[in-house]
């Protein structure tokens, strides 16, 4: 049992980093997933901003894995699962790099998504 949540909490981790990455496309859609999105975006570059900071999902899903027999693993969520693919022979500078990436995309997102909000609401008046 401790497996299968150890597993549901690694999926529930991907979702949120997918969400957080891919989530302002939504809010272009429907804004109020706004109110969801924002919030994540802002956690997350502060994980991404703060070193050595983890996710609270990360030592859950490390304590379940240890609790159903598994070995758990070091450091953070993306550094194990996606390290090697996102992360490979990262410095902090980079990791910063990414986190400014994030911060400008999502700029650029929410001023879509607000430019739509006004064009939408001077419409109905």
């Amino acid at each position: 049992m401790y497996g299968f949540l150890a597993d549901l909490v690694m999926v529930l981790h991907f979702g949120f980093i997918l969400m957080v990455v891919f989530g302002g496309i939504f809010a272009l859609r429907w804004q109020r997933f706004a109110l969801l999105h924002l919030p994540a975006v802002l956690w997350a570059l502060f994980l991404e901003f703060k070193p050595g900071t983890l996710c609270p999902l990360t030592p859950l899903e490390q304590s379940l894995r240890l609790r159903a027999g598994e070995s758990a693993y070091r450091g953070g969520f993306i550094e194990h699962y996606l390290g090697s693919i996102i992360y490979p022979d990262m410095s902090m500078h980079d990791q910063y790099f990414l986190g400014i990436g994030l911060f400008v995309l999502t700029v650029a997102i929410y001023w879509r998504v607000y430019k739509k909000w006004r064009s939408s609401s001077r419409n109905v008046e």
